[in-house]
């Protein structure tokens, strides 16, 4: 009976899964198509040289925010936080102003798209896990508590980037600010395959990490008891999260609710504990939203506004909702 209804589930949850992944690849198909000029075949080339880094950096940022997401709400144990809404990507804003103001916009630092996506990565990285680690060690991982500080993190990080561009200098800023605004039309293509790597890499080194998610959700305790190094694990996944959200933000720009709309929405299709699933679906829904979303932006808005501006009123309202939703539960 038991391993009837396993199965049972087992092929719901991946029936779901092939389903979101032909939405995902029509979409993909269609953003690739739509409205180009195949008269000749230099309409056609030129079409797919501005489309292709487009769609890779929309696979690469669904990947990235919404595995990071799904992990970062398993090792807290609570699915309103997500790493954006705790400020890391305010975080990030400030490591790239902070590295701006100081050795300028001419330096090999900057300049270098490899050594400036490196240095922001290995800042990132060290910073990211020091602050957020120690603010769950001290927090308990309290959700309320963590809310809290994550929110003066980012005011306090928002707050020292608004200083810090006030006095830079003002070409300095100029290219500062391509950078910081989420967008695909100023796509940074330079690091698309470096960053696909990174991607590659977190993957195979964290991978057993990412395994015990299905454990941690249980609880310190109870995972402890069942063999798992809990605090090496946490300190470990919180690493690959701050690498993921560094990437997915140095490709495309800061995507605030981003993360919080694609987790919840997994966690909601299917309703399981298996990260498998979790993550894949998340990385789905990403893909699907991104792509969808920047169909509608240059195809019915006329590039009249950007996919950001959708993704933060949509994700403002879901929060609320979801806010209201467990205060009623």
């Amino acid at each position: 009976m038991n391993v009837h209804l396993k199965s049972n589930v087992k092929l719901k949850h991946s029936t779901i899964l092939a389903i979101l992944a032909m939405i995902a690849l029509l979409f993909c198909v269609l953003y690739m198509t739509v409205e180009v000029d195949r008269s000749k075949q230099m309409f056609i080339d030129y079409a797919m040289y501005i489309r292709k880094p487009k769609l890779w950096s929309m696979v690469i940022a669904a990947f990235c925010i919404g595995t990071a997401s799904v992990a970062f709400q398993s090792v807290i144990r609570n699915t309103l936080v997500t790493p954006c809404l705790l400020g890391m990507n305010s975080l990030y804003s400030l490591i790239n102003t902070t590295i701006y103001f100081f050795v300028g916009s001419g330096s090999v630092w900057v300049m270098n798209k490899y050594a400036s996506f490196g240095l922001n990565l290995v800042i990132m990285g060290v910073v990211g896990t020091a602050i957020y680690g120690f603010l769950f060690r001290k927090t308990k991982s309290n959700v309320l508590y963590v809310i809290l500080a994550g929110t003066v993190l980012s005011n306090f990080f928002g707050s020292i980037q608004t200083t810090l561009t006030r006095i830079m200098d003002p070409n300095a800023y100029d290219t500062l600010l391509t950078k910081l605004i989420a967008g695909f039309s100023n796509v940074n293509t330079d690091i698309l395959l470096l960053a696909t790597v990174v991607c590659a890499v977190i993957v195979v080194v964290f991978w057993r990490y990412i395994r015990l998610l299905d454990v941690m959700t249980l609880g310190k305790d109870q995972a402890i008891n069942l063999g798992v190094d809990y605090d090496k694990s946490v300190a470990r996944i919180l690493l690959a999260v701050v690498l993921l959200i560094a990437t997915a933000t140095a490709v495309v720009g800061p995507l605030s609710f981003m993360g919080l709309i694609l987790s919840n929405l997994a966690r909601q299709l299917f309703r399981t504990y298996r990260h498998t699933y979790l993550l894949l679906g998340a990385f789905l829904l990403g893909v699907i939203l991104l792509v969808g979303g920047q169909l509608l932006i240059e195809h019915v808005f006329a590039f009249g506004t950007s996919i950001s501006v959708f993704i933060s009123m949509f994700g403002g309202s879901y929060f609320l909702y979801l806010i209201m939703k467990n205060k009623g539960a």
